[in-house]
């Protein structure tokens, strides 16, 4: 069997060689965090940038509320009849206090689901800020009202978003033109590499080196077809991706041509976020045409960044917090329930509470996946007689009547309680919470090779697989869920699948 697989991969391995595209390497380390974080975070500085904006965003957003609550209210108390600029002036500051709370609050919920906060290229611009601060307005006027709140007239609500859009939009372009000239002259620039063909990396390129304040150093181009003389250095074939990418020290790279071939752009995809380096996709010239007609601060080219699935600094520390501090809620709550099952498991049938199974986690490296066993000791059955009772497809193994389960073994799978001790894994550092599934030793020798992939990071309890289906999916469509999970990780995410675990496990969707 291995020699198969091994043959297979040979084969597999001769025809990406033919086609010029660099072997994948697996790493034995989680992708996510990088290598070394420390380091990174030294050279880079990105924990600190990242801290700094959104520190000063939520700064400038803070005064940009206060301001719009104190004219509003400066504003009512001088109409109804106030002489003197004093007393209205401390009237309204009062008031503001009083307000300011829930309002900030409010707000910069509702600026972070707007991905307020992001980066600069991909921090949206006036639409969304007022758009958002209209639902802030929306939200304090029926919190007010079902609270049993009077009032008058509505003016507070919509003179204090009038006065808002003013504030904090200017406040926020202030900050989009200094922090920009400061990294200007600071002579911050990434190092970029152009990839694609035609004369879309002339337009692009073009269009960059055209962008006022552009933080971007286009250190050359890769094309898949001759290129006449563009200025620009011509840097290799994507055959020689991996060294260029080495070589030239590059930071981010810039597929610039929307008909770049798929095969090329997955495997293109995949070095850069094995190396740390950011990967964007540039529009056809239609949609920069059409992307114009919104204002985004900072850019001339609309770039869609392919986010890797990379843990470094405050990242990867808040994901290790996430799991070790719900890992030990978890155990901690389900500790009578922990007790029975293992009582359950030790007083009717003869063997061991808890199975290790030998499964390969990041890199493939194996290590022993905790569970309750649910198997008879005695019950030995041969592995061609086991082949022939397999119901999955692919690589998985899976036998809805499977006559080596014992009696409670069947109610602890039933209902995925087997998997609990897999939290000790969690706290030992080797599964996360939310992961992909790690595999039998068995299923992963029968892994194609892009099916590999999914082992670059710790494998997980639960992920996509528990709340999409369970063992409804064929097994491309399982590895397909993975990679969906690598590329939007976040911690939101992380907790959405906890959640829909509890109810994908009551109604036993999928699983046996």
């Amino acid at each position: 069997m291995h020699r198969v697989a091994n043959g297979a991969l040979n084969v597999e391995e001769q025809q990406r060689q033919g086609q010029g595209l660099p072997a994948p390497v697996l790493s034995d380390r989680d992708v996510r965090r990088k290598r070394p974080p420390a380091l990174s975070f030294l050279l880079r500085l990105a924990t600190l940038r990242k801290l700094l904006r959104i520190v000063s965003l939520l700064a400038l957003d803070f005064a940009g509320v206060w301001a719009a609550l104190f004219t509003a209210l400066l504003l009512k108390a001088l109409i109804k009849g106030d002489k003197e600029l004093s007393p209205a002036v401390h009237l309204a500051a009062g008031q503001t206090r009083q307000f300011l709370a829930f309002a900030y609050l409010v707000t910069v919920l509702l600026f972070a689901r707007s991905d307020l906060y992001a980066d600069r290229a991909r921090r949206p611009g006036l639409t969304r800020i007022v758009g958002s601060l209209f639902q802030v307005t929306i939200v304090a006027l029926i919190f007010a009202v079902a609270s049993g709140q009077e009032f008058q007239s509505y003016y507070i609500f919509y003179s204090t978003l009038a006065f808002a859009i003013v504030s904090v939009s200017s406040l926020r372009w202030l900050h989009t033109r200094v922090s920009g000239w400061l990294l200007s002259q600071a002579g911050y620039a990434r190092r970029a590499l152009l990839v694609g063909s035609g004369e879309h990396i002339d337009q692009v390129a073009h269009a960059l080196q055209e962008t006022p304040g552009r933080r971007i150093q286009l250190l050359g181009y890769i094309s898949l077809t001759p290129r006449p003389d563009n200025g620009l250095r011509s840097l290799g074939t994507v055959g020689e991706l991996t060294a260029v990418l080495e070589r030239e020290r590059v930071q981010e790279v810039i597929i610039a041509d929307p008909d770049f071939p798929e095969e090329h752009a997955v495997e293109l995809v995949d070095q850069c976020h094995r190396r740390g380096v950011d990967v964007h996709v540039a529009p056809s010239t239609m949609e920069i045409l059409v992307q114009r007609a919104e204002f985004v601060p900072g850019q001339s080219v609309p770039l869609f960044t392919l986010k890797p699935p990379v843990f470094e600094g405050i990242d990867f520390a808040v994901k290790r917090t996430f799991d070790l501090v719900g890992a030990c809620l978890i155990m901690l709550l389900l500790s009578p329930l922990l007790i029975a099952a293992a009582l359950a498991v030790k007083l009717t049938s003869r063997g061991p509470v808890l199975y290790r199974s030998r499964r390969p986690g990041i890199g493939g490296v194996p290590f022993d996946c905790f569970k309750f066993r649910t198997m008879f000791d005695e019950v030995v059955l041969s592995e061609q007689e086991l082949e022939e009772l397999n119901e999955a497809d692919g690589a998985l193994f899976k036998i809805r009547e499977d006559p080596r389960v014992t009696p409670v073994g069947r109610v602890l799978r039933r209902f995925s309680l087997d998997e609990l001790p897999q939290l000790i894994n969690v706290v030992r550092g080797e599964m996360s919470l939310v992961g992909p599934r790690p595999l039998p030793l068995r299923d992963f020798d029968r892994l194609e090779e892009w099916h590999k992939k999914r082992y670059l990071v710790l494998p997980g309890i639960t992920g996509l697989w528990q709340v999409s289906g369970r063992s409804e999916l064929n097994f491309d469509d399982l590895v397909r869920l993975d990679f969906v999970y690598l590329e939007r990780w976040s911690v939101a995410l992380d907790l959405v699948i906890l959640l829909k675990t509890i109810p994908a496990v009551v109604m036993r969707r999928g699983a046996f």
